[in-house]
């Protein structure tokens, strides 16, 4: 039996999302006084001072997170692949890579990397928010407008995160008013994929 493109890029955005999102959780609960409000999403990983000359690893929370970000970036990046199969929009899947690359970066280079770490990590960002806005032109309305607002959301949380505007959230919650509106997008994305399309013909 052959699946069309798009079904499996649904399929491997599903299953990589829901595995990030369960062990995301698993791993904040291990780790010992976790705060979603002050600590990063990537302390879970490793925790640096701001400087990185000091960084405490805390196991299994560190294997889980960094093995469950890995595996999503992973599924992120082959997903880019079966859409540019499907869409034929380069800009799109370049966007859906570079965002997979992203991911799997935070994954394999933890906050003990320093500098590395942050570049990976907003390329992530970056590339997850602008491959929501871009994928308006894919999908149908209303799910072109909701790609556009967590799009959008994602870019302009990010700003507000660089500049220090938490507006009393703290580091860790702004951070995932970057990540959750992504994911959310990611998830409906998949399930527009999945019930989209059917089942090509041999």
């Amino acid at each position: 039996m052959k699946y069309s493109c798009e079904r499996v890029a649904g399929t491997i955005l599903l299953v990589g999302l829901t595995q990030f999102i369960l062990f995301l959780q698993v791993a904040e609960d291990l780790y010992p006084k976790y705060s979603t409000s002050q600590n990063y999403i990537s302390d879970l990983g490793a925790t640096c001072s701001p400087a990185f000359d000091k960084c405490s690893i805390f196991q299994p929370s560190s294997f889980i997170f960094n093995s469950s970000t890995i595996l999503l970036g992973i599924l992120v990046i082959i997903s880019a692949y079966f859409l540019q199969k499907s869409f034929n929009r380069k800009l799109f899947s370049i966007f859906i890579l570079l965002a997979g690359i992203g991911v799997l970066g935070v994954g394999l280079f933890p906050e003990t990397t320093g500098i590395i770490h942050l570049i990976v990590a907003f390329i992530g960002f970056i590339f997850m928010g602008l491959a929501a806005l871009m994928s308006y032109r894919i999908v149908q309305p209303p799910l072109s407008y909701a790609s556009i607002i967590l799009g959008g959301l994602t870019l302009i949380d990010l700003i507000l995160f660089t500049s220090g505007n938490y507006f009393g959230l703290g580091i860790g919650g702004m951070e995932r008013m970057i990540v959750y509106p992504a994911i959310v997008w990611g998830l409906s994305f998949a399930g527009f994929l999945l019930h989209q399309f059917t089942e090509t013909k041999s």
